[in-house]
C-alpha cells in the first residue's frame, strides 16, 4: 500500500481549528509534500433548518445539549459515500469518536491507525452525541487522557500528529522512532548534550565514554527504572509478557 495516499477526514463544528498546528514542523512539511491529506468537514452544513441546529436538549433533563444524531448520520453518510451506516464499506476506514469514556490511545492503535488508507474522526461538542448514531455507525470510541477537553478538535490533533509522525518519509531517521517511549513497552531512557558540565550537574560518564555497548545498557536499566517508577501499570504488563 502507498502511504503517500494516508489520509483523514475530520467532522467538526469548527473546521477553521484545521490544519492549525498540524501544519507546521514535521507535520505540515508531510502536508505540503503530499504525504498525507487532511478534510476538515464542517457538521453544521448538514443540519436541515434555517438555523443550522446540531444539537437539542438531552432527553431525562440535566445540563448541556447533545448533538443531534440526524445530523451527524447526514455528515457520515456523505463523507463516506454511502447511504447510512448500514452501507458502509469496509475500505472506509476506521470511523473514530474522541471522548473521554473511550478506550486510551496507545502507540500500538497508532500504528495500526498508521497504516490505514484512511481514517475519519468525529469531534463532538457540548455534552457529546447521541448514543444512536454512534451504535449505528459501530463508532470506534478513543480517549487521548483521563481529562475533559472543551471539545474533540484538540484531541483529533493530537491523535492525528501521533499517526502521521509514523508515515514514511515524514521522520528523518528510522531509528528514533525504535528508541522513543512506549517501544517495547519501555518508557524512554533521559537524554543529554552539550555543556558537558552545567550548574555543576554533569553529563552521566558512561554517555561520553565511546563504550557503545555500556551504553545500550545504561540506557536499557534508566528505561526500565524510569517506566517502574512512573508508569508501574506499564511495568506490570511488560512483567505479564516475560512469564
Amino acid at each position: 500500500m502507498s502511504r503517500a495516499g494516508w489520509t483523514v477526514r475530520v467532522l467538526t463544528l469548527f473546521p477553521e481549528m484545521f490544519p492549525g498546528p498540524l501544519g507546521h514542523s514535521l507535520a505540515g512539511k508531510a502536508l505540503e509534500a503530499g504525504l498525507w491529506s487532511l478534510e476538515a468537514v464542517d457538521i453544521r452544513y448538514f443540519a436541515s433548518d434555517k438555523h443550522r441546529s446540531v444539537d437539542d436538549a438531552a432527553f431525562g433533563g440535566g445540563p448541556g445539549l447533545v448533538m443531534r444524531p440526524d445530523v451527524i448520520d447526514a455528515a457520515l453518510a456523505a463523507v463516506m459515500g454511502v447511504a447510512g451506516p448500514e452501507r458502509a464499506h469496509p475500505d472506509a476506514g476506521p470511523l473514530i469518536y474522541l471522548t473521554p469514556r473511550g478506550r486510551p490511545l496507545t502507540q500500538d492503535r497508532v500504528r495500526e491507525l498508521a497504516a490505514e488508507r484512511q481514517v475519519t474522526v468525529l469531534c463532538g461538542r457540548y455534552e457529546g452525541v447521541d448514543e444512536r448514531v454512534l451504535e449505528a455507525w459501530k463508532v470506534e470510541e478513543i480517549s487521548v487522557g483521563d481529562y475533559v477537553l472543551s471539545g474533540g478538535e484538540p484531541a483529533a490533533i493530537v491523535l492525528i500528529d501521533a499517526c502521521v509522525r509514523l508515515l514514511p518519509g515524514v521522520m528523518g531517521d528510522a531509528e528514533t522512532l525504535a528508541e522513543e517511549s512506549f517501544e517495547g513497552g519501555l518508557l524512554e531512557y533521559p537524554h543529554y548534550t552539550r555543556p558537558q558540565e552545567w550548574r555543576g550537574r554533569k553529563v552521566p560518564e558512561v554517555l561520553a565514554s565511546g563504550h557503545h555497548e555500556n551504553i545500550r545498557a545504561w540506557r536499557r536499566a534508566q528505561s526500565e527504572a524510569t517506566t517502574r517508577e512512573r508508569r508501574p501499570d506499564l511495568w506490570a504488563a511488560i512483567g505479564r509478557h516475560r512469564q
